[in-house]
């Protein structure tokens, strides 16, 4: 996984509450064994309809996404998380995240960051009004600024140390990997050997 110390991009806004993991990534889309190729997919029912605002040019290429309350409540497929890192977006800020894409983010090096519904609402309106407007969130400093704004954010300290060295969950098995061999060496002869 890649280190995540502090993105500055695009804001797209996704004025919603209640976006489901299947609005986020259908699951017709869902064969693919890779983490990668769902990008295109993202959002797609609603793409397909037409006129929807992140097929608008100035929010091409957005790395961070504000939304409403409850983003990626629903199932709990990964495939989720997975098609909006590979659509570009690094962040997503909401008022509240369903638990299991909250937890599927943090694994998969997207930072979801809540905040309080009014700087949200904020955050959705400049986006809207500066349609391309850049803003920058910074884990390092938990903190997130965009044309007057800025606001300080929290975060899960275990997740935010993973994001910033960039280890997944093998990362994280590997860093005991001394541990690991010591214990293997103290096994009975008779068992099978793990590789």
């Amino acid at each position: 996984m890649e280190p995540f110390t502090h993105v500055t991009g695009v804001l797209a806004p996704l004025d919603r509450a209640n976006v489901d993991t299947d609005q986020i990534i259908p699951k017709q889309f869902l064969k693919r064994i890779e983490r990668s190729g769902f990008g295109p997919f993202l959002f797609y029912d609603w793409r397909r309809a037409g006129n929807f605002i992140l097929d608008q040019p100035a929010y091409h290429g957005a790395a961070v996404l504000v939304t409403g309350a409850n983003f990626g409540c629903g199932s709990s497929r990964e495939h989720a998380a997975w098609s909006l890192l590979d659509a570009g977006f690094r962040v997503v800020i909401a008022p509240s995240f369903g638990d299991i894409f909250k937890s599927n983010s943090f694994r998969s090096g997207l930072l979801p960051v809540e905040l309080p519904a009014p700087e949200v609402a904020e955050l959705n309106h400049l986006a809207t009004e500066e349609p391309g407007m850049q803003i920058t969130v910074d884990l390092e400093s938990q903190r997130i600024r965009a044309d007057g704004f800025e606001t300080a954010f929290a975060v899960d300290p275990f997740y935010r140390e993973c994001l910033l060295n960039g280890w997944d969950e093998v990362a994280l098995t590997l860093r005991q990997e001394g541990e690991i061999a010591g214990y293997e060496s103290t096994r009975a002869a008779w068992l099978p050997i793990s590789r």
